[in-house]
């Protein structure tokens, strides 16, 4: 499994006439936390597409537990629980300061070659960064 980190402050923008994040800014505060995980394996959005690949978003199913308000600091915890093949599988939690869950979703997006237009498996390159990965966080569980 591969997961990471990412905190972001919501903008007073982003906020609905309530005061609470507009439930849309959830996805795209994933798609932030899934962008910068791929950036520490060199795979980011930028990368792939100079390789002739896209990642569109396929299906985003999300959770709203509780709201999350202007200002507040937001962590959002992004898993990989397996190697992708064309389809590649995201889940994120969206926490408060004081741990409180504010959503919790998946979300899956296939690769695609930029020229086609048609899925593919993942490709080489991707494969080589993230199955050490995976590797290695199946030795230390196994410890």
């Amino acid at each position: 499994m591969i997961e990471s980190i990412y905190q972001i402050r919501p903008r007073y923008d982003e906020v609905d006439q309530m005061g609470y994040v507009y439930h849309a800014n959830h996805i795209s505060y994933c798609h932030q936390a899934r962008t910068e995980l791929l950036r520490t394996y060199g795979l980011n959005d930028k990368v792939l597409e100079a390789n002739g690949i896209m990642l569109p978003v396929i299906s985003f199913d999300i959770k709203y537990k509780t709201p999350a308000q202007y200002d507040e600091l937001l962590t959002i915890t992004t898993r990989i629980k397996e190697l992708p093949k064309v389809r590649f599988s995201f889940e994120f939690e969206i926490r408060k300061e004081q741990g409180q869950l504010v959503s919790h979703s998946h979300s899956e997006v296939v690769f695609v070659d930029l020229k086609t237009r048609k899925p593919m498996l993942a490709p080489g390159f991707v494969m080589q960064k993230l199955k050490p990965i995976f590797q290695e966080s199946m030795i230390s569980t196994e410890v």
